[in-house]
C-alpha cells in the first residue's frame, strides 16, 4: 500500500511538472508568435526621401512606397506594419512622435537616426555655398558633436525602444559615404572637402554601431552596398544637389533604397 502511495505521489509530481513545462512552452510560443509586427522608425533615410512615390497621407514626413521598410513589408507580410519614420527627424523627434506603435507584439524594429542631430544637412549646405576652409571647419564641428553629444541621445532612443518593445529584434541602419574620391565629378566640392565629408560619415557610422552594440541591437552597414554608387561614381544611387527639389539632395534614389538599403536590412532582419 505504501509503495502504491509513493508511486501515486511521484506520478502526480511528474504530471504536474510536465503540465507546468508544457504551459510555459505554450506561453513562450504564444508570446513569440504574437511578436511579429514590424515598426519602421527614423529619419529621411528610412522614410525614403529621394525615392519618390510618397504617400500623400504622410505629408512633410515623405514616406515612400519605395523606401526599404515599405519594400521589406510588402515582401514579407508582417502581422502589422507601422511606418513612422519622418523626414528631418532627430533623436528627440523619434522619442516624442514615433514610438507609439511599439509594444509587446512588435517583433522587428528598424531605425536610422543621428545624421540630423549632427547637422549634416547644414554641413552640406555650408560646403556647397562657402569656401573650403569654412566647409572643413563645419565638418569638424559635426565630428565634435558626434563624439561628445550624440552617444547619450542615441542611448536614450535605444533604451526607449527596448522598454516599449522588449521582444523586438532591432536593426539600426547606418549612412552611406557620399562621394567616390577621384571620381567623375569635375566641378563642385574639392577632393579635400569630399574626403572630409566621407570621414565624418564613417565617424557617425562607427559611433552609431558602437552604441547599438551596447544595447544588443544589430547594426546594418550600408557603406559596402553603396561602394561604386556614390556621388561622382558615374552610377550614383545618391542625389547630388537637386535644385528642383532641394530636400532630395544627398539622399538615396529609389535604386539606393532597393539595392543599397534593402539587402542590408533584409540580411540583418
Amino acid at each position: 500500500m505504501r509503495s502504491f502511495r509513493i508511486a501515486a505521489h511521484v506520478s502526480s509530481f511528474v504530471l504536474a511538472a510536465v503540465a507546468a513545462l508544457t504551459g510555459a512552452t505554450a506561453a513562450q510560443a504564444s508570446d513569440s508568435a504574437a511578436a511579429t509586427g514590424y515598426v519602421a522608425l527614423g529619419d529621411s533615410y528610412s522614410s525614403g526621401v529621394g525615392a519618390g512615390s510618397y504617400d500623400a497621407g504622410s505629408g512633410a514626413c515623405k514616406r515612400s512606397t519605395k523606401a526599404y521598410p515599405a519594400l521589406w513589408a510588402a515582401a514579407h507580410s508582417p502581422s502589422s506594419f507601422n511606418f513612422t519614420a519622418c523626414s528631418g527627424a532627430r533623436t528627440g523627434d523619434v522619442m516624442a512622435n514615433q514610438l507609439g506603435p511599439l509594444g509587446a507584439g512588435t517583433g522587428l524594429v528598424s531605425i536610422s537616426i543621428g545624421g540630423n542631430d549632427a547637422g549634416f544637412a547644414d554641413v552640406m549646405t555650408t560646403c556647397v555655398l562657402y569656401s573650403e576652409s569654412t566647409c572643413l571647419n563645419r565638418v569638424n564641428e559635426a565630428r565634435a558633436y558626434v563624439t561628445s553629444t550624440l552617444p547619450s541621445k542615441l542611448s536614450d532612443v535605444y533604451s526607449a525602444i527596448s522598454t516599449k518593445a522588449p521582444a523586438a529584434h532591432v536593426v539600426v541602419l547606418g549612412y552611406p559615404r557620399f562621394y567616390k574620391l577621384s571620381g567623375t565629378c569635375v566641378a563642385g566640392l574639392s577632393e579635400n572637402e569630399r574626403s572630409a565629408i566621407n570621414g565624418a560619415a564613417d565617424l557617425l557610422n562607427s559611433t552609431i554601431k558602437q552604441n547599438a552594440a551596447t544595447r544588443g541591437f544589430t547594426f546594418g552597414d550600408v557603406t559596402s552596398t553603396f561602394t561604386g554608387h556614390e556621388i561622382c561614381s558615374g552610377a550614383s544611387w545618391l542625389h547630388s544637389v537637386n535644385w528642383a527639389d532641394i530636400g532630395e539632395s544627398y539622399h538615396p534614389t529609389a535604386a539606393g533604397q532597393s539595392s543599397g538599403y534593402l539587402p542590408v536590412f533584409a540580411s540583418a532582419a
